[in-house]
């Protein structure tokens, strides 16, 4: 298929062409190109909304990268007669031509902490503070190292704890540190952009998790997981903190309590905090606990951000994983399972949350409390 590259593309008037993102749902979920539709490509010949693309405009595919799109195949029934073209270098080529020029860095940095500020303080700002206080993250004298993978979810946390810190009400220090596991130069690239447009001042370090974890056939993602967070506890302390700090929200809580029921045969959660069991002294914080996916994605988008999911080799092939070390698939599989609970329970959500809250020892058969075993014939 004929290439065009992003150049090109805004050469165009933006009614002359039709966008279509042809990547897995669960990276589309991290952000779209503005005005593309999603949809399938084995699902082209069937697709309505293909079908209702006006002849007359021209068709762009992309996909993560360039791969994917380029290979389509021309002759398909479906695009006869039709003008389509492949998006050189696909949605990451589309993602650095919005790296921000020296002119207005300044005032992007002022928009996204107004709307932190503003906008999106009750949303965001709000149940940052909440979680930090309730479960008690940020205590004097605290050096806690923000871990950044370069995503949506990382990103805001340090432009949160930057804000929290200037309300001066907790004595603490930050470092904002980078792990680069091997990123290629494209990907690293981008993240030293965003945080310099959100004036977020990195630390960045290297390891080469991503060339060990290559040659891994089973569960590449978990054990990739694993070894990041080794090597960020390790930095951390080196570097003189007490706590790592790690991006995940509300929504990772949820979808973890019910995936640990649905594939792993238990009842656990996503804790608050945790203490290190391999680095004495340190522990790990998660201060979005309480923040919701969907208001992250507004804050991001308000502020016409764009961020990668994941940066790995795997990631490059236009599959992807989750910073936890589950794949895409169960945690997209979960989300939609809550998503069609919803339609019949709007509580269901929060009553997922709660429920680990609220357990009821008397009505378990078996649980463990520091390894061992407790049944309940044990006081019958």
């Amino acid at each position: 298929m004929k290439e065009i590259t992003i150049e090109e593309l805004s050469k165009l008037d933006k009614k002359s062409y039709q966008l279509v993102d042809i990547r897995d749902e669960g990276l589309t979920l991290y952000g779209m190109m503005p005005g593309a539709i999603r949809i399938e490509l084995e699902d082209l010949d069937t697709s309505e909304e293909f079908k209702a693309i006006p002849e007359d405009k021209k068709i762009i595919f992309y996909c993560q990268i360039g791969r994917k799109s380029k290979d389509i195949d021309d002759g398909l029934e479906c695009l006869k007669d039709r003008e389509c073209y492949s998006l050189a270098g696909g949605f990451l080529e589309f993602v650095k031509s919005s790296y921000a020029s020296d002119l207005d860095k300044e005032e992007r940095r002022k928009k996204a902490e107004r709307s932190i500020q503003k906008k999106f303080h009750k949303q965001v700002f709000s149940p940052f503070a909440k979680a930090c206080k309730n479960y008690k993250l940020i205590e004097n004298g605290d050096h806690i190292a923000v871990c950044i993978s370069g995503g949506k979810d990382s990103m805001l946390m340090a432009k949160l704890f930057q804000e929290i810190k200037r309300h001066r009400q907790v004595d603490f220090d930050l470092t904002f540190l980078v792990m680069d596991p091997g990123y290629n130069k494209e990907n690293r690239a981008l993240i030293k952009s965003n945080a310099d447009v959100l004036g977020i001042p990195i630390t960045i370090f290297e390891s080469t998790i991503f060339d060990t974890v290559d040659t891994i056939e089973k569960s590449p993602c978990y054990l990739c997981a694993r070894m990041r967070r080794g090597y960020l506890y390790s930095k951390a302390k080196e570097l003189g903190c007490n706590k790592i700090a790690l991006g995940h929200h509300y929504d990772d809580v949820i979808e973890t309590i019910l995936m640990s029921m649905i594939h792993g045969a238990q009842i656990q959660t996503m804790m608050p905090k945790l203490h290190s069991t391999n680095f004495e002294g340190m522990e790990l914080i998660r201060p979005l606990y309480l923040v919701r996916e969907s208001d992250i994605c507004a804050w991001r988008d308000y502020n016409e951000l764009h961020f990668l999911q994941c940066a790995c080799h795997f990631t490059d092939t236009c599959s992807t994983c989750h910073e936890d070390g589950t794949t895409s698939s169960k945690r997209l599989e979960t989300k939609k399972l809550i998503a069609e609970l919803k339609k019949t329970n709007p509580f269901v959500e929060s009553n997922i949350f709660r429920s680990v809250e609220n357990v009821q020892l008397d009505t378990v058969i078996e649980y463990k409390k520091d390894g061992v075993r407790h049944n309940f014939l044990d006081e019958y």
